[in-house]
Order: structure tokens, then sequence, then C-alpha cells
């Protein structure tokens, strides 16, 4: 699909081809051409068997995560294979045919699998199959050990071939040159790959292998697919599903719904095929809750439960393989809980979040300037090492043009990074890509009319036309000759499809959705081999990307400075219950936006300190990073101080500020409000940061829940880093604090080990 460049080389994209199989599994032609009916390889590795779960004891994972080591297991019988980590199971009997037959949450000791479904379908030439998958289950409501042995092969469905087992390999290649968490990259795990044979004369020679993985301390498996054409013709995949899973049903209703939407079973999907929105839900496009027909039992008597997972994308592929071509699916990952309890439920989403992209724990200090002149831009670097920021951006309405070749203009954006950098600062730039048009040879062409208009954002031009190849030749050649450090790219992919057939990427409108996914994805692959921070607002993190929007409306800048605070807690405290802090950005523009007037804006900063020292402790005491807009962050001494003072105390505070949040008191307006950062493996257990919105100052006794602390019996808490007074834990891991704050000011807490 992409030529993979050595370090300062160009992005060269050319019609998209299929990554090759990097896996160490290879499939003899010689065996698939054997497969037929029930035939399957006879030499299968051989496997230590399964340790036990344990009964009880085991410590909470959110905690220490330690003791659950992830491997493959021979399972109960010689054609069983499990794979484990003590938190999560999944069970794979391999003969008659290869079928998951056991998803079991060990942490609540509860079989989430209820019937049998096949390892994923493809579609070849307008042909659906199954791979793998066993039949003859009497009842889709629970499956019973002895009705396993029983199920029966589906001669139609592409047939197991052999297994293999390994290591994680990382699908991107992570430069670390910001800080970021300790976190290991390759995820260390155990793998498990199954490979398929076709079934029919025009499938043979046609290999599918479902890769599975599951990883050390995390109840998270992942899964993937890969298509080989080892034929003599080019095939078509017009479609596949990578996941397939009965799941028992969250709820039972007997009436047929039509506006209540149903409880779903507790279980969050990843994927990183993952657009079109800034949340784990919204950016969701290829995980869904199916019924299923064929579960006759069910409570429901329109047989409308959604209790069957299966994760496809929305179009295509519709992709052609020539012969000897591998094309390689979407990622998808499951997150298994062991509650419905919203905190609860948001940690686990957030755990492995960072350790899937942990990218997006790098999270700078960082500052857009408004112009671009040289002028300006050396005046706001001279600020921002002056207090501490860490980068610069070139924002939108700067006038920086990323798309520029012409040599001078390159050589003087490059003198101004290399001032930067001189001054240990990193730079970023603004780029457009949605929504903007071209022209009709280059846009997206909807599919209803024929032509341009009707996409996602009005207009938007195709990565697959000859535009989209020349923009992102230009955008790589703008940061390997100017060496800038961060792409702001306004408006990736958002899953627009194209039905143009006169574009050199894409065949038509089947594979146009795939298409542009895969350029997106691989610029932002390129720009993490290569160290360069990505914000975009879209959910691009298991693709490269390292922070979208919080979630915000731009309009409300616009209103009282006053009314702006309130609203920015609000916002983080709504935008962090699945998103790490770390990987979303807030908003604050120095200058007006929007309107709004004087009583909306910053500026002059000297003659509002009292509401830009809130933006400073509304952000970085959430351990969130804001786009800071203006021309300047500073207009004299007494602005600076309290800058330079707020960052330095974020530094301080960092480990703990970008640890996991609890959410304790939504800001409204009417009373105080905080959050509470946990980490049970630093020596600052939590941070409280504390607000008063009211114009008189209050007394209040602050309830703090420190389970997630690892704290049992006591713990030594400090105000505003003063000194320490001892506080013991009641049953439920509380304590209480009594706090004094001045109008419209703060506070904060640490909590250590006694």
């Amino acid at each position: 699909m992409k030529n993979h460049t050595q370090a300062g080389q160009v992005l060269q994209i050319h019609k998209p081809r299929f990554r090759l199989l990097k896996f160490h599994i290879i499939v003899s032609l010689v065996c698939l051409e054997a497969v037929s009916g029930n035939a399957q390889s006879s030499a299968l590795p051989t496997l230590e068997s399964a340790p036990a779960a344990a009964a009880s004891g085991r410590p909470d994972w959110l905690l220490n995560a330690q003791s659950y080591q992830a491997g493959v297991f021979q399972g109960d019988t010689p054609d069983e294979v499990v794979l484990q980590n003590g938190l999560v199971r999944r069970t794979f009997k391999l003969a008659p045919n290869a079928a998951t037959i056991g998803l079991d949450n060990l942490m609540t000791s509860e079989a989430v699998l209820r019937a049998v479904e096949p390892e994923a379908t493809v579609t070849i030439d307008g042909q659906e199959f199954a791979v793998g998958g066993l039949r003859g289950q009497p009842d889709r409501a629970y499956l019973l050990p002895e009705w396993i042995t029983t199920l029966t092969n589906d001669p139609a469905a592409f047939q197991f071939v052999d297994f293999q087992t390994g290591k994680p390999e990382s699908p991107i290649v992570w430069k670390r040159k910001r800080h970021s968490a300790d976190l290991p990259w390759p995820l260390p795990g155990a793998t498990l790959a199954l490979t398929f044979g076709g079934p029919t004369e025009s499938t043979r020679g046609i290999a599918v292998t479902v890769h599975h993985e599951i990883y050390d301390g995390l109840p998270v498996l992942g899964k993937w697919l890969t298509v080989s054409n080892g034929t003599e013709r080019a095939i078509t995949l017009d479609r596949f599903a990578s996941e397939r899973l009965a799941v028992v049903e969250a709820e039972s209703a007997v009436d047929e719904r039509t506006d209540i939407a149903w409880r779903t079973p507790a279980i969050t999907v990843f994927s990183d095929y993952m657009f079109k929105g800034m949340d784990v839900v919204t950016g969701n496009q290829v995980a869904a809750w199916r019924t299923d027909p064929e579960f006759k039992t069910q409570v429901s008597y329109a047989l409308k439960t959604p209790c069957r997972l299966v994760c496809e994308p929305p179009i295509g592929p519709g992709v052609r393989l020539a012969p000897g071509e591998t094309f390689t699916s979407f990622r998808v990952w499951l997150v298994v809980h062991d509650t419905t309890e919203r905190e609860r439920q948001g940690l686990f989403i957030r755990r492995a979040h960072r350790a899937l992209a942990p990218w997006s724990t790098e999270n700078p200090v960082m500052m857009h300037v408004r112009n671009s002149d040289s002028k300006s831009f050396r005046n706001a670097v001279d600020q921002c090492a002056e207090v501490g920021f860490e980068m610069i951006i070139y924002t939108f309405g700067s006038g920086l043009n990323a798309e520029s070749e012409d040599p001078a203009y390159l050589a003087r954006i490059k003198a101004d990074v290399d001032y930067a950098h001189s001054k240990s600062i990193e730079v970023g730039a603004y780029s457009l890509f949605s929504s903007r048009r071209i022209d009709d040879a280059n846009d997206v062409i909807n599919p209803q009319t024929g032509k341009p208009g009707g996409a996602i954002f009005g207009n938007a031009p195709c990565l697959g036309s000859v535009w989209g190849t020349n923009y992102l030749r230009k955008l790589t050649n703008f940061f390997v000759q100017t060496g800038l450090d961060l792409l702001e790219h306004d408006g990736p992919y958002p899953g627009d499809v194209c039905a143009s057939t006169n574009h050199p990427g894409h065949r038509g409108l089947a594979d146009s959705q795939w298409v542009n996914w895969r350029l997106s994805a691989d610029l932002y692959i390129w720009c993490r081999e290569r160290g360069i921070y990505l914000n975009q607002p879209d959910y691009y993190f298991f693709a490269g990307g390292n922070k979208t929007a919080m979630g915000y409306r731009e309009d409300n800048w616009s209103l009282p400075r006053a009314q702006q605070l309130i609203h920015a807690r609000q916002n983080i405290f709504d935008g962090t219950w699945t998103k790490p802090q770390t990987a979303g950005w807030m908003f604050v523009p120095l200058t007006e936006y929007h309107g709004g007037g004087a009583a909306a804006t910053l500026e002059p900063l000297r003659e509002h300190l009292d509401a830009y020292e809130g933006h400073l402790a509304n952000t970085l005491g959430a351990g969130v990073q804001a786009c800071w807009r203006g021309p300047r962050l500073y207009d004299s001494d007494d602005t600076k101080a309290p800058v330079k003072q707020w960052v330095t105390w974020f530094k301080q505070h960092r480990s703990i500020l970008e640890s996991d949040i609890i959410h304790c008191r939504r800001a409204d307006g009417r009373d105080i409000d905080y959050l509470l950062h946990v980490n049970p493996r630093l020596k600052t257990r939590a941070l409280a940061m504390i607000h008063n919105p009211l114009n008189v100052a209050v007394e209040r006794e602050v309830v703090l829940p420190l389970y997630y602390t690892g704290l049992t019996n006591a713990a030594l808490v400090r105000e505003q880093d003063g000194a320490g007074r001892l506080h013991e834990l009641d049953r439920m891991h509380r304590i209480y604090i009594p706090v004094k704050i001045a109008p419209h000011g703060r506070t904060w807490l640490t909590v250590e080990s006694p």
C-alpha cells in the first residue's frame, strides 16, 4: 500500500496495494490444495496445559496486574486450544472444524458465549463463505460441554488447516521523543493464528488466517484477518466480518422495542477503523449488536434481542487481490468488563486505550500562534521558552501553507523551526483536508447524484484522486524539509464514499472507503514512525493518532469569561469518562473568537488575570492540555508570573495529573466541583483539584474515594503541598477532608502512603 521509507524520506503514495502478511505463519499451497470436507493438517503444535483459574484472592488488575500473564495452552481435550491471562479466556475447538466454543470472564466467573458462530465470514467474487464454525447446537441460549462433542462440520465453510502461536508484533513503529507514560510497546502477550483453506474448486489456494491476540494484565482480546490469494487469477474480496460472537444477552424483554434502547452486553469494542467521531462510541464504524433469529428460545417473541456481536466494515472493502497478494483487515479489540458501573467501565476503557495506543499519553504543553510571519512566530517561541511551554503550532488561520513546494518558503519555515528547536520548543503545523472543495475531477463523487457534493461535510476531496496523491506528497515533503514535529490534521478522512471510476487510487464505490481510510492511516503511521505528533478531530488513536478534541461547543467561547470557565470544567468532566485526559485537547482563545466582545475576551491578558489563571488551573489541574490560541502568552511580567507558575506546578505533579481520573462532582456553578487523579504505583497516590465558582468563600468537607490508590487503612494528605496530616479510610476506602476556598478560587490536595 505504501513504501516504508527511511527516516527523512517523503511518503510516496501510489495506487493502494495490500500489505504482505508480516507474521510468522506460512501455509503451503500444497496443504491448502489438500483441504476437502473435514480434512486438516495432522501435525499441530504441542502446547502446555492451561493453568487453573484462581477461585478467589486474585488482585484487582486495575491495582496490580503483574500476576495476569497471557499464554496459549492446551484445552481440556486434544483438539482444544485456549487463550487466557487470568482475566479472560477464549477457547477454540479445532475439529471437525475450528470455532470459538468458549469466551469466559474470569473476573466474574461468567460465561460470555452462549452459542457457536463461524470465526469470520468472507465474500469472494460475490459468494459468501463462513470461515470455520460448527453446527448442530440444540439450544442457542447456552452451550453445554456435552453438546460440543456432537457438533458437526459445515463442508461449505473454509476448513481449518493449521495454527501457529507467537508473541504480539507492533503494527505501528512508535518513535518515542517526548514525555509519555512508561508503557511497553509492542504489548506483551500471546498470539494464536488459525489458518483456513477454501472449500470449493473456485477457492482452492485461497487462505484466510484469523489472528487472535491476548495481552498480559488486560481484559482485552484482539483479532484481525488476512486473506491470501494463492490462485493464478485475481479475486475480489467484496465483504468480510472479522468477528462474530453469540453473546449472553444483557437483558430480556418480551415486547418489541422501537424507541427504547436495549441494554447490550458489557463489552466495549475498539478498532483501528474508527473515524467520524471524537469518542469511542461515535467513532465506532465496525461493531454492531445484531439480533440472532436462530436463537429460538429467547424471551423476545419477535426474536429482536441484540445479542450477536458482528464486526465488519460499513461498505466493502471491495478490493482486488492479484495472484500472490495478501489483504490485511482492520483490527478489533474486545474490552471485557466486570461491572456495569460507569466509572469502573471507564477505567477499563481508558487503561486499554493507553495500552493499545501508548503514544496518546504524550501530552505536550502547547501554544497556537495566530500569525506565521517570522517576527510573530519567534516572539511567541521566546515566550513559550520563558514560561515552560513545550510546543508551538502554526494554528488555523495563521497563513501557513503546509502544501507549499516553494524552496524559498520552505527554507524560511525551516529557519524558524530551527530557531524554535534551539529553544527546546517543538513546532507543529495545521493542514485542512476534508472540508474543502477542489474540483469535479478530484472531489468525492456522490453515488446518488454522480456529482460532487453531499459528502459528510458537504464537499471533500478524495485521497484516491490525483489531487489526493499530490496532497500527501506535498504534505509529507513539507514536514521532511522543515523538520516540523506535529501535524494538526483538520478533517482527516471521515468515512466518505466515492463513486468515481476515474480516480487512480480506487476502482469505484465499493473500495473507496477502504482505500481512503488506508491512505489516511498510512499517513499517520508514517508520522508515528518519525515521532511527529498528531492532532486530529477523529478517533484515529489506534492508527497512530495522539489527540482529538475533548469535546466542546466552539460558540461557547463567545460567552462571558466566567461562563467559559464553568463550561470548560463540565466539558473535561464529561469528556474523560472513556477518553484519557492526555488524549483530548481543550481550547482557550486568548483573543476574541466567534464574537462575544470584551466580556468574552482574555486580551488584554493583564486585565483579566483571574480568568486567565482560572483556565490554567482548569486544564493543567485536570492533566489536560489546551490550545492556547493567540499572538502571545503574556503581555506583562504580572501576566507571565502565573503562567510560568502553573506550568511549573503541572510539571512537578505531571505523573499523577496524567494518571487515571475519578469523577467526583461535576461543575454546576452552584457549589464546589472536583476531579481526583489516582495511581497506586506512584509516591503521590492521588491529587484532587477543587474549584469554587461562587462569589463567596466556602468551607466544605470533601469526600475522596481512594480505592484506586491501593491504600487500605490510612492516607497522608497535604493541601497545596503543605504539611501532611494522617486520615483513616472508612470501609468504602474514603476519607473526608475539610477545605476552605476563596471566592472563585481553587485548592488541591495530594495523597500519599503514610
